[in-house]
C-alpha cells in the first residue's frame, strides 16, 4: 500500500525564478471536521501537507526572519484546528493555504487535507488544493 510519503511533489523549488520549497508533511492533528451527525462533536485524526512556493533571499545571513518559517506555520494551522468544527476538508485547505499567504513571500500554496477514518478499508480521503498569491 502506498503511503503519503511515496507520493513524490511536484517540483516547486527553482534557483532560476528564485524559488525556495518550503514544506510541512504529515502533520497529523485531531480536527472536528465533518458534515454527518456522527462527526459532530468529535475528534478525528486528519493529516495535513504544506507544500510554499517562497521568494528565496539572496543572503540568509543564518537567520530566521530571512526564511518562512515552517514552524510559524505548523502553529497556525494548529490554531486553525482548534477553533472549533469546520464541515469540510476543503474549507481547512482553503483556510491553510489563506494562511500561509499572510507571509507576503509566499507565492503559491498547496494544501491537502486528508481525513483517516472516513471511509471504511481506505487509508484516508481528502482533498487537495493549489493557490497561487493574487496581484495587487
Amino acid at each position: 500500500m502506498r503511503t503519503p510519503s511515496d507520493v513524490q511533489p511536484l517540483r516547486i523549488a527553482n534557483a532560476g525564478q528564485a524559488i525556495r520549497h518550503v514544506f510541512i508533511r504529515n502533520l497529523e492533528l485531531l480536527a472536528q471536521i465533518g458534515i454527518h451527525g456522527h462527526e459532530k462533536g468529535k475528534l478525528q485524526p486528519v493529516r495535513i501537507n504544506v507544500d510554499l512556493a517562497v521568494e528565496d533571499a539572496v543572503v540568509l545571513e543564518d537567520r530566521l526572519e530571512k526564511v518562512v518559517d515552517y514552524e510559524t506555520i505548523t502553529k497556525k494551522i494548529r490554531g486553525l484546528v482548534g477553533k472549533g468544527h469546520i464541515n469540510l476538508a476543503e474549507t481547512m485547505a482553503e483556510r491553510i493555504a489563506a494562511l500561509c499567504f499572510e507571509d507576503a513571500r509566499v507565492k503559491r500554496a498547496r494544501v491537502r487535507v486528508e481525513k483517516l477514518h472516513a471511509l471504511p478499508g481506505a487509508e484516508s480521503a481528502g482533498v487537495e488544493i493549489e493557490r497561487e498569491r493574487l496581484p495587487r
